[in-house]
């Protein structure tokens, strides 16, 4: 730890007592965001699946692909590149043979996705 650390650790150390003192009170309570978000659902793949159902990973662009919880750009476009070269998944499990996508991105989307 520098010199510096100390120095801003000492100078904070009366705004975390008191913010102690409020919670302990309880005249302050924190609550935190995820919950008030819901699960751990991103909101474009909630507000998609809202309007269109569920994604068919047989037929979705990258696009829609990386709206799914856990799939960016990139594994998105294996998803596709394996389509391509593999064809059509023919079950929801086929995709953990996609490099990237395990166990538990599939769980995670299980209920997001169609074939």
């Amino acid at each position: 730890m520098t010199l510096c650390n100390l120095s801003a650790q000492r100078a904070n150390a009366p705004l975390r007592t008191a913010a102690a003192a409020l919670l302990l009170s309880g005249l302050v309570s924190i609550v935190p965001l995820a919950a008030q978000a819901g699960p751990a659902e991103k909101p474009a793949a909630a507000k998609s699946m809202q309007q269109h159902g569920k994604i068919n990973v047989n037929t979705a662009s990258v696009d829609m692909l990386a709206q799914l919880n856990g799939i960016g750009a990139a594994k998105a476009q294996a998803i596709i590149e394996y389509r391509d070269k593999f064809g059509r998944f023919q079950t929801l499990e086929d995709l953990l043979a996609v490099e990237g996508v395990g166990q538990a991105t599939l769980a995670k989307n299980r209920s997001l996705i169609e074939l």
